[in-house]
C-alpha cells in the first residue's frame, strides 16, 4: 500500500473501503459499511456505497480494507514521557511512579529538557495517525512558568499536524491551598488551559474537589480531573468531585480520569458514583495500559505476585449509564508506565482486551469512538474525528478487513493520510534522547 502515488495529491477515491458506521456519526451503531470515499483538495466530499457511482480521476482500491478517522489521544502526560532510562520505577508501584518522577522533575526539568522529550513524543503520535492529544502538564510551583510556556510554544510549531490541548495536574494539597491554586489556574488561564489535579485516598477530598471547581468556574475554566486512582476503597473522589459540579452549578465541561476504585467499593456506592458523575455531565476516560500496569502490586511485604485484578474503572457500565467515554494513552516509557508509543491502534486493541468491549462484536465498532469523536466532542477540538462530507482527509487506512484482523495485529504497515496526502510513517529513533538520558 505504501508509496502509491494515488495517495499523494490529496485528491483521490478510496474504493473497495469498510468504515464503522459509528466513526460516519451514527453513534451506537455497531456496523461495518461498504463505501467508497472520495477526497477533493484535503477534504472528503462524499462517501457512496461502494460501487454506487463512477469514479472519476485518481482512485485506490483499498481491496476492503479498513478506513478509520486520525485518532484522539484526550489523557497523556508528553511532559513525562521518554525518561524511563533515566529514571525507571523501582518496584513498578503508583507511589514508586510518583516518587521517581519527583526526583527527575526537580532535577532535569528544564525547559530544554522537555522540549525535546516532547516533541519527540509528537513525532511519534503523528507517525502512528493522530490528530489531536490533550496532554497533563506537571504544574506544581514553580514547574508551572516552565512547562506551561513551552507549551503554548509546541501548540504553535505543532498547529498545522496535531492539535493541542493542555491541562494542569498538581496534588490534593495544592489543590486545597488558596494561594497555589489561584497561581497554577491563572498561568492555565493565561494559557488557554485546562483546570486539573490529582486526588485519590485523601481526607479533604470533598473540599479538594470544591475547591477546584469554584476556581474553574470563577476563571471560566473546563477541568480534567486524576480522581481515585487507588485501590483503596475509602476513596471517593469522582463522588466528591461530581457533588462539587452540581452544588455550584459549575457549567463548564468535565472530565475525570482513571477511577479505579470502583472496582473495589460496594455495589451501591458503585451505582451512586456512577449515576452522579451522569448526573453532573461527566465524562470518563480509563487508561488501561497505565492501570493494568500499576494497580494492584502493593502487596505490603516487597515479594513479587501476580495481580489479582486489572485496575481500569467500570467503563462499560458508565457507557450503558449514558456517559461520554473514552480510552487513552496516559504515559509513555516512564516510571508511570514503562512501555507505550502513543499509538490509538494498541489503545483500542488492549482497551478491547482489558476492558472487554469486544462483545457483542457486531457492537464493538461503536467503541472506535472512544479513541475519536466522542472525546473529541467533549474537549471541543476544531478535529472532530469523523468521516463525513466536508471533513479533513485525515485517515488511517489498513489492509486488516475486520475487527480480528485489526486488532490481532500492531498494523504497522498502515498508511496515514493527512489532507488526503500519505505522510512518512517513520518513527524517530531512541537513540534520539541518548545524550538526555546520561
Amino acid at each position: 500500500m505504501h508509496g502509491t502515488p494515488a495517495l499523494s495529491t490529496g485528491s483521490v477515491t478510496l474504493r473497495n473501503a469498510r468504515v464503522p458506521a459509528a466513526a460516519m456519526g451514527r453513534i451506537g451503531d455497531g456496523a461495518l459499511e461498504a463505501v467508497d470515499i472520495e477526497i477533493v483538495d484535503g477534504r472528503i466530499a462524499a462517501t457512496r456505497p461502494t460501487g454506487s457511482a463512477p469514479v472519476a480521476g485518481a482512485s485506490h482500491d483499498m481491496d476492503q480494507g479498513l478506513v478509520l478517522p486520525a485518532f484522539v489521544d484526550i489523557h497523556t502526560h508528553l511532559d513525562k514521557g521518554q525518561i524511563w532510562p533515566r529514571m525507571e520505577n523501582p518496584d513498578g508501584t503508583w507511589l514508586g511512579a510518583l516518587l521517581a518522577v519527583a526526583n527527575d522533575r526537580e532535577r532535569l526539568w528544564a525547559a530544554s529538557d522537555i522540549e525535546r522529550r516532547f516533541d519527540f513524543a509528537l513525532r511519534c503520535a503523528f507517525a502512528h495517525g493522530t490528530a489531536a492529544i490533550r496532554t497533563h502538564l506537571d504544574s506544581a510551583p514553580p514547574q508551572h512558568e516552565i512547562s506551561w510556556a513551552l507549551f503554548e510554544q509546541m501548540r504553535e510549531r505543532w498547529a498545522d499536524r496535531i492539535e493541542l490541548q493542555a491541562v494542569s495536574i498538581v496534588g490534593p494539597d495544592t489543590l486545597v491551598n488558596p494561594a497555589e491554586l489561584d497561581a497554577v489556574a491563572r498561568q492555565v488561564k493565561a494559557s488557554g488551559g485546562i483546570l486539573g489535579g490529582s486526588v485519590a485516598a485523601y481526607d479533604r477530598s470533598k473540599e479538594a474537589m470544591l475547591r477546584v471547581v469554584e476556581k474553574a468556574g470563577e476563571l471560566g475554566l473546563d477541568l480534567d480531573l486524576h480522581t481515585d486512582e487507588t485501590d483503596d476503597p475509602a476513596a471517593h473522589a469522582l463522588l466528591h468531585l461530581a457533588e462539587a459540579v452540581l452544588e455550584t452549578g459549575y457549567k463548564g465541561k468535565v472530565m475525570a480520569g482513571h477511577c479505579c476504585v470502583l472496582t473495589v467499593q460496594d455495589e451501591r456506592t458503585v451505582r451512586t458514583t456512577i449515576d452522579k458523575a451522569v448526573e453532573a455531565g461527566i465524562a470518563i476516560v480509563s487508561l488501561p495500559m497505565c492501570n493494568i500496569y500499576l494497580q494492584d502490586r502493593e502487596n505490603g511485604n516487597g515479594d513479587v505476585r501476580t495481580p489479582r485484578r486489572r485496575g481500569v474503572t467500570l467503563l462499560n457500565e458508565f457507557k450503558a449509564a449514558g456517559a461520554v467515554v473514552a480510552i487513552a494513552s496516559d504515559n509513555t516509557r516512564d516510571p508511570f508506565y514503562a512501555y507505550g508509543d502513543l499509538d490509538g491502534v494498541e489503545v483500542l486493541r488492549e482497551g478491547a482486551r482489558i476492558l472487554h468491549f469486544d462483545h457483542p462484536q457486531d457492537q464493538a465498532w461503536d467503541w472506535v469512538r472512544a479513541v475519536g469523536s466522542a472525546p473529541a466532542a467533549h474537549a471541543g477540538f476544531r478535529y472532530r474525528a469523523v468521516i463525513e462530507p466536508g471533513a479533513p482527509a485525515d485517515l488511517v487506512l489498513f489492509r486488516a478487513r475486520t475487527w480480528t484482523e485489526l486488532n490481532a495485529r500492531p498494523q504497522m504497515d498502515r498508511i496515514v493520510l493527512r489532507s488526503g496526502r500519505a505522510i512518512d510513517t517513520t518513527l524517530p529513533d531512541y537513540r534520539e534522547l541518548d545524550d538526555l538520558m546520561e
